[in-house]
Protein backbone atom coordinates (compact mmCIF):
# COMPACT_ATOMS: atom_id res chain seq x y z
CA UNK A 1 0.00 0.00 0.00
CA UNK A 2 2.99 2.37 0.54
CA UNK A 3 4.52 1.76 -2.60
CA UNK A 4 0.87 2.40 -4.37
CA UNK A 5 0.68 5.37 -2.42
CA UNK A 6 3.40 7.34 -3.22
CA UNK A 7 3.13 6.14 -6.95
CA UNK A 8 -0.24 7.83 -6.77
CA UNK A 9 1.66 10.82 -5.39
CA UNK A 10 4.16 11.40 -7.46
CA UNK A 11 1.13 11.03 -10.29
CA UNK A 12 -0.50 14.16 -8.23
CA UNK A 13 2.80 16.62 -8.78
CA UNK A 14 2.71 15.72 -12.37
CA UNK A 15 -0.56 16.90 -12.99
CA UNK A 16 -0.91 19.93 -11.03
CA UNK A 17 2.86 21.04 -12.54
CA UNK A 18 0.82 19.65 -16.07
CA UNK A 19 -2.35 21.64 -14.70
CA UNK A 20 -0.35 24.77 -14.69
CA UNK A 21 1.23 24.61 -17.79
CA UNK A 22 -2.25 24.48 -19.68
CA UNK A 23 -4.76 26.47 -21.47
CA UNK A 24 -7.22 27.25 -18.84
CA UNK A 25 -9.74 25.65 -21.17
CA UNK A 26 -8.16 22.27 -20.91
CA UNK A 27 -7.33 21.55 -17.62
CA UNK A 28 -10.39 19.65 -16.89
CA UNK A 29 -8.23 16.18 -17.61
CA UNK A 30 -5.82 17.31 -15.47
CA UNK A 31 -7.74 18.27 -12.65
CA UNK A 32 -9.56 14.70 -12.96
CA UNK A 33 -6.05 13.52 -12.73
CA UNK A 34 -4.95 14.91 -9.64
CA UNK A 35 -7.86 14.68 -7.68
CA UNK A 36 -8.46 11.17 -8.37
CA UNK A 37 -4.60 10.25 -7.44
CA UNK A 38 -4.90 12.31 -4.20
CA UNK A 39 -7.28 10.58 -3.09
CA UNK A 40 -6.05 6.95 -3.69
CA UNK A 41 -2.94 8.14 -2.28
CA UNK A 42 -4.53 9.15 0.80
CA UNK A 43 -6.74 5.95 1.24
CA UNK A 44 -3.71 3.89 0.46
CA UNK A 45 -1.66 6.40 3.58
CA UNK A 46 -4.73 5.17 5.84
CA UNK A 47 -4.32 1.60 5.37
CA UNK A 48 -0.81 1.59 5.45
CA UNK A 49 -0.46 3.08 8.52
CA UNK A 50 -3.59 1.49 10.18
CA UNK A 51 -5.09 -1.20 8.27
CA UNK A 52 -8.34 -1.60 6.14
CA UNK A 53 -11.08 -0.19 8.21
CA UNK A 54 -9.44 3.12 8.32
CA UNK A 55 -9.10 3.25 4.89
CA UNK A 56 -13.00 2.46 4.45
CA UNK A 57 -13.78 4.99 7.08
CA UNK A 58 -11.95 8.07 5.26
CA UNK A 59 -14.22 7.11 2.12
CA UNK A 60 -17.11 6.74 4.48
CA UNK A 61 -16.58 9.53 6.45
CA UNK A 62 -14.75 11.95 4.21
CA UNK A 63 -16.58 10.92 0.89
CA UNK A 64 -20.34 9.96 2.09
CA UNK A 65 -19.92 13.14 4.40
CA UNK A 66 -18.61 15.63 1.80
CA UNK A 67 -21.34 14.44 -0.88
CA UNK A 68 -24.08 14.68 1.96
CA UNK A 69 -22.61 18.07 2.97
CA UNK A 70 -22.37 19.09 -0.87
CA UNK A 71 -26.22 17.48 -1.38
CA UNK A 72 -27.57 19.53 1.55
CA UNK A 73 -25.52 22.93 0.55
CA UNK A 74 -27.18 22.97 -2.50
CA UNK A 75 -30.43 21.94 -1.85
CA UNK A 76 -30.84 24.72 1.20
CA UNK A 77 -28.08 26.70 1.00
CA UNK A 78 -26.55 25.68 4.67
CA UNK A 79 -24.05 25.56 5.13
CA UNK A 80 -21.97 27.10 3.07
CA UNK A 81 -23.96 29.63 0.88
CA UNK A 82 -26.46 29.85 -2.10
CA UNK A 83 -23.84 28.41 -4.79
CA UNK A 84 -24.51 26.15 -7.88
CA UNK A 85 -22.16 23.81 -9.88
CA UNK A 86 -22.01 24.61 -14.10
CA UNK A 87 -22.11 21.25 -14.98
CA UNK A 88 -17.90 21.83 -15.52
CA UNK A 89 -16.43 18.99 -13.65
CA UNK A 90 -17.72 15.96 -15.40
CA UNK A 91 -20.60 13.24 -14.12
CA UNK A 92 -22.19 14.32 -11.21
CA UNK A 93 -23.94 12.39 -7.68
CA UNK A 94 -27.16 14.05 -6.46
CA UNK A 95 -25.88 16.92 -8.65
CA UNK A 96 -22.68 17.24 -7.32
CA UNK A 97 -19.56 16.27 -9.35
CA UNK A 98 -18.04 13.25 -8.33
CA UNK A 99 -14.64 14.77 -8.15
CA UNK A 100 -15.97 17.11 -5.11
CA UNK A 101 -16.25 14.31 -2.57
CA UNK A 102 -12.89 12.87 -3.98
CA UNK A 103 -11.69 16.42 -2.95
CA UNK A 104 -12.82 15.96 0.85
CA UNK A 105 -11.18 12.42 0.88
CA UNK A 106 -7.89 13.23 -0.56
CA UNK A 107 -7.43 16.24 1.63
CA UNK A 108 -9.17 15.09 4.67
CA UNK A 109 -6.56 12.59 5.88
CA UNK A 110 -3.76 14.31 5.61
CA UNK A 111 -5.41 17.26 7.58
CA UNK A 112 -5.91 14.38 10.27
CA UNK A 113 -2.35 13.44 10.77
CA UNK A 114 -1.64 17.26 10.90
CA UNK A 115 -4.08 17.32 13.62
CA UNK A 116 -2.18 14.46 15.72
CA UNK A 117 0.84 15.44 14.86
CA UNK A 118 0.42 19.53 15.94
CA UNK A 119 -1.97 18.96 19.01
CA UNK A 120 -0.24 18.77 22.11
CA UNK A 121 -3.58 17.95 24.28
CA UNK A 122 -5.79 15.35 22.84
CA UNK A 123 -8.68 17.89 22.52
CA UNK A 124 -6.99 20.43 20.24
CA UNK A 125 -6.55 17.10 17.42
CA UNK A 126 -10.26 17.65 16.09
CA UNK A 127 -9.73 21.63 15.94
CA UNK A 128 -6.22 21.81 14.38
CA UNK A 129 -7.56 19.42 11.88
CA UNK A 130 -10.35 21.32 10.97
CA UNK A 131 -8.20 23.96 10.34
CA UNK A 132 -5.63 22.26 8.78
CA UNK A 133 -8.50 21.09 6.36
CA UNK A 134 -10.96 24.14 5.83
CA UNK A 135 -8.00 27.05 5.39
CA UNK A 136 -7.17 25.16 2.49
CA UNK A 137 -10.86 26.03 0.93
CA UNK A 138 -9.30 29.72 0.55
CA UNK A 139 -6.82 28.42 -2.00
CA UNK A 140 -9.18 26.34 -4.10
CA UNK A 141 -12.62 28.04 -3.97
CA UNK A 142 -11.12 31.47 -5.89
CA UNK A 143 -9.44 28.98 -8.79
CA UNK A 144 -12.44 26.97 -8.65
CA UNK A 145 -15.07 29.98 -9.45
CA UNK A 146 -12.13 31.65 -11.39
CA UNK A 147 -12.20 28.69 -13.59
CA UNK A 148 -16.19 28.51 -14.03
CA UNK A 149 -16.67 24.99 -12.30
CA UNK A 150 -19.00 26.99 -9.49
CA UNK A 151 -20.76 30.34 -8.80
CA UNK A 152 -22.02 32.18 -6.03
CA UNK A 153 -25.13 33.92 -5.48
CA UNK A 154 -24.29 36.15 -2.86
CA UNK A 155 -20.03 36.26 -2.98
CA UNK A 156 -20.19 39.36 -0.29
CA UNK A 157 -18.98 40.00 1.93
CA UNK A 158 -15.40 37.66 1.48
CA UNK A 159 -12.66 37.47 3.36
CA UNK A 160 -9.68 40.34 2.65
CA UNK A 161 -7.82 40.27 -0.54
CA UNK A 162 -10.42 36.26 -1.17
CA UNK A 163 -12.99 38.10 -3.74
CA UNK A 164 -16.02 36.26 -5.01
CA UNK A 165 -16.52 33.92 -2.38
CA UNK A 166 -18.68 34.59 0.42
CA UNK A 167 -17.52 34.29 4.40
CA UNK A 168 -20.20 31.38 4.82
CA UNK A 169 -18.43 29.42 2.56
CA UNK A 170 -15.19 29.10 4.93
CA UNK A 171 -17.96 29.04 8.49
CA UNK A 172 -19.30 26.06 6.46
CA UNK A 173 -16.08 24.99 5.48
CA UNK A 174 -15.29 24.91 9.05
CA UNK A 175 -18.02 23.44 10.80
CA UNK A 176 -18.05 20.04 8.09
CA UNK A 177 -14.03 20.00 8.72
CA UNK A 178 -14.70 19.61 12.41
CA UNK A 179 -17.51 17.06 12.67
CA UNK A 180 -15.52 14.98 9.51
CA UNK A 181 -12.10 15.24 11.80
CA UNK A 182 -14.13 14.24 14.76
CA UNK A 183 -15.91 11.35 13.30
CA UNK A 184 -12.25 10.31 11.80
CA UNK A 185 -10.08 10.84 14.69
CA UNK A 186 -12.14 8.95 16.69
CA UNK A 187 -12.60 6.16 14.72
CA UNK A 188 -8.81 5.69 13.73
CA UNK A 189 -6.45 3.92 16.07
CA UNK A 190 -5.06 6.02 18.59
CA UNK A 191 -0.99 6.23 17.96
CA UNK A 192 1.76 8.43 18.82
CA UNK A 193 2.12 11.34 16.80
CA UNK A 194 5.40 10.33 15.22
CA UNK A 195 3.98 7.64 13.56
CA UNK A 196 1.36 10.27 11.02
CA UNK A 197 4.70 11.97 10.44
CA UNK A 198 6.58 8.35 8.90
CA UNK A 199 7.19 8.86 5.28
CA UNK A 200 8.10 4.74 4.71
CA UNK A 201 4.02 4.19 5.11
CA UNK A 202 2.76 6.72 2.83
CA UNK A 203 3.07 9.79 1.01
CA UNK A 204 0.15 12.17 3.17
CA UNK A 205 2.37 14.24 5.35
CA UNK A 206 4.28 15.09 2.20
CA UNK A 207 1.39 15.81 -0.40
CA UNK A 208 -0.38 18.37 2.24
CA UNK A 209 2.91 20.66 1.95
CA UNK A 210 3.24 20.33 -1.58
CA UNK A 211 -0.58 21.51 -1.54
CA UNK A 212 0.69 24.40 0.56
CA UNK A 213 3.55 25.28 -1.33
CA UNK A 214 2.44 24.90 -4.80
CA UNK A 215 -0.83 26.78 -4.10
CA UNK A 216 1.08 29.51 -2.96
CA UNK A 217 2.91 29.92 -5.70
CA UNK A 218 0.20 29.26 -8.20
CA UNK A 219 -2.02 32.14 -7.04
CA UNK A 220 1.18 34.40 -7.16
CA UNK A 221 2.31 33.63 -10.68
CA UNK A 222 -0.14 31.69 -12.56
CA UNK A 223 -3.58 32.46 -11.41
CA UNK A 224 -2.97 36.60 -10.98
CA UNK A 225 -4.37 36.66 -7.13
CA UNK A 226 -1.39 37.20 -5.24
CA UNK A 227 -3.64 38.49 -2.72
CA UNK A 228 -4.90 34.96 -2.21
CA UNK A 229 -1.71 34.18 -2.55
CA UNK A 230 -1.12 36.27 0.55
CA UNK A 231 -4.17 35.56 2.76
CA UNK A 232 -4.48 31.76 2.19
CA UNK A 233 -0.69 31.37 2.44
CA UNK A 234 -0.94 33.07 6.11
CA UNK A 235 -4.31 31.15 7.03
CA UNK A 236 -2.79 27.84 5.96
CA UNK A 237 0.09 28.65 6.42
CA UNK A 238 -0.46 28.50 10.68
CA UNK A 239 -0.75 24.71 10.52
CA UNK A 240 1.82 24.10 6.71
CA UNK A 241 4.38 25.60 8.54
CA UNK A 242 4.64 24.18 12.13
CA UNK A 243 3.99 20.89 10.40
CA UNK A 244 6.61 21.23 8.02
CA UNK A 245 9.03 22.00 10.82
CA UNK A 246 7.71 18.82 13.09
CA UNK A 247 8.28 16.54 9.87
CA UNK A 248 11.99 18.00 9.44
CA UNK A 249 12.98 17.23 12.99
CA UNK A 250 11.26 13.87 12.10
CA UNK A 251 13.80 13.07 9.72
CA UNK A 252 16.97 14.82 10.91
Amino acid sequence: MAVAGWVAGLLVVLAQIFYSMTDPGERLPATVLSVVAFAVASVCDAASRFGARAAVRLLVVAGGGGLLAEYVGLTTGFPFGDYAYTGTLGAEVLGVPALVPLAWVMMAWPSLLVGRALARRWWLVVPVAAWALASWDVFLDPQMVDAGHWVWAHPDPGLPGVGGVPLTNFAGWLLVSALMMWLLHRGTPAASARAGLDLRTGPAPVLYLWTYGSSVWAHAAFFDRPWVSLVAGVLMGLTAVPFAVTLWRTLR
